[in-house]
């Protein structure tokens, strides 16, 4: 546990020291967000029932900002390489550097989608399924995306390589979210939605730091 709380102190020190990326991830959310209503037009209607979609699919886009430099770092300057000869789990370290990455990326995610759906007029009904699922699937966006990074480590063009592995498995994400907000909005029932994003967390949670380390220890060999 102290090794888990190690990295994921030192890996927030080295975002808040350099701040672009967090920065960048968030900008693109905002930025993109704001530019529907121009595209779509100002029409309350139009926005209210593309809201949670946009906000979804921007949150999706932005979160894989960032993914290929989760190991990139490490990678170049040979801190993995300790990292891999820890006596500690190396599935463990993983799951505190994706800690850190969903801290810096998915959290300031999640505090800006209610505000943005002020802008985009979503029903006052869908706010709070909203940050639940946003809570539940950002986490998923960040182990599934700790897996593809770690399958480009070292790979040129890594970037494009990486949205290819993970976005088909962003998309039960993308639709059990989106449906979780419209069923809210339209008075449905949204418990099944929001216990398959959850059993999506809970299963990329035992799966995915076990995956990511198999394929670091690959990359660094």
């Amino acid at each position: 546990m102290a090794a888990f709380l190690a990295i994921i102190r030192r890996d927030l020190r080295l975002a808040l020291r350099q701040g672009s990326d967090s920065l960048m991830v968030v900008m693109f959310f905002v930025l993109t967000v704001v530019l529907f209503p121009f595209g779509v037009g100002p029409e309350t209607g139009v926005l209210e029932r593309i809201a949670a979609g946009v906000l979804w699919v921007t949150a999706l886009l932005a979160s894989m900002l960032s993914l290929d430099r989760l190991f990139q770092a490490d990678y170049e300057d040979g801190s993995l390489d300790l990292i891999t000869l820890s006596p500690v789990p190396l599935s463990l370290l993983v799951m505190g550097k994706v800690a850190a990455h969903w801290l810096t990326t998915g959290l300031p995610l999640l505090l800006a989608a209610p505000v943005l759906a002020v802008l985009l007029h979503l029903n006052q009904d869908g706010f709070l399924i909203l940050i639940v699922a946003m809570l539940l699937g950002t986490p998923s966006l960040s182990l599934i995306g700790a897996v593809g990074a770690a399958l480009v480590l070292g790979a040129r063009r890594g970037g494009v390589l990486l949205s290819l592995l993970v976005l088909p498995l962003y998309i039960p994400i993308l639709v059990f979210g989106v449906s979780a907000v419209d069923a809210a909005v339209m008075g449905f029932e949204v418990r099944a939605q929001l216990l398959v994003l959850s059993a999506f967390f809970l299963a990329t949670l035992a799966l995915c730091p076990w995956a990511a380390s198999a394929a670091l220890r690959q990359a660094v060999e």
